[in-house]
């Protein structure tokens, strides 16, 4: 059976992506800091919490932080947030993270603007609101934020928050699989595929599957086993069958394991849909 989209991954794990200015030391950061300096505070702040030249220290790193958000620093009023929602030197709290999320995300913080939707999709530490996920997740896709591009096409593909446009899909999942996420070059491979948003075309379908299974989506390495047996857009290739249902059965999936054996056991195998 060939295998349609990926709907359910929102990807949630957030890197910070500030650093110490190479001109300061730390001492000078510092200095800076105590004396209000915001982004010396912010900087401050990611060398406590990422424990550069200094202990690691959640809560110093948290003081920090807040000063710097309170001054209006937005990518320091998303390290806050990230700090609450992800229980960094305190419990988790949700809420307290939308509040520092939507801070940064109303200052045009696309990573902040990716996770306030991702909170409202999923109800956390916000009443759920789909619409509300959809307006913050295009915000952050209009600015390249990946995920959310991902999402965004997710939320059209299943209509969430929006009525349902295959086209619309195609379009933002085309966006992050440029970007090379892995799950949205899946999902479309698997609108060409379906001929979902786009004329059908399986070489086009081959392509994104092919890259969404070299970076190890198992869904996409059971389709190239399953194309590579019918013929679909390439021509039959037993052993290129046999490669892609091989890693996707050293997954753990079951039916890449079933059609491996069925395989070398030179009997009937599963047929796209």
């Amino acid at each position: 059976m060939f295998r349609v989209l990926r709907v359910c991954v929102l990807l949630t794990v957030v890197c910070f992506a500030l650093t110490v200015q190479a001109q300061s030391s730390i001492d000078a950061t510092k200095i800076a800091a105590e004396k209000g300096d915001a982004e010396a505070q912010n900087d401050l702040g990611v060398i406590y919490m990422r424990g550069l030249g200094v202990a690691n220290d959640n809560a110093e790193a948290i003081k920090w932080f807040r000063k710097a958000a309170e001054q209006g620093i937005a990518e320091a009023q998303h390290n806050l947030g990230v700090m609450h929602m992800k229980g960094f030197g305190g419990p988790k709290n949700p809420t307290e993270a939308v509040k520092w999320f939507r801070m940064a995300a109303k200052q045009g913080f696309a990573r902040s603007q990716f996770i306030l939707g991702s909170h409202y999709d999923k109800g956390e530490g916000v009443a759920q609101d789909h619409v509300e996920a959809l307006k913050w997740f295009r915000m952050a896709a209009e600015q390249g934020d990946t995920d959310a591009q991902y999402s965004l096409g997710v939320m059209y593909d299943n209509g969430r928050g929006v009525s349902q446009n295959d086209t619309e899909a195609v379009k933002w999942f085309r966006k992050a699989a440029e970007q090379g996420m892995p799950d949205a070059q899946y999902n479309l491979g698997a609108m060409y595929f379906n001929g979902r948003g786009a004329k059908q075309d399986y070489t086009e379908a081959v392509k994104w599957f092919l890259l969404a299974a070299e970076q190890g989506i198992p869904d996409a390495q059971y389709n190239l086993g399953v194309i590579y047996t019918e013929g679909l857009g390439v021509d039959k290739n037993f052993t290129e069958a046999e490669k892609w249902y091989g890693l996707a059965a050293k997954q753990g999936d079951e039916e890449a394991r079933k059609a491996l054996e069925r395989i070398n056991k030179n009997k009937a195998v599963p047929a796209a849909k």
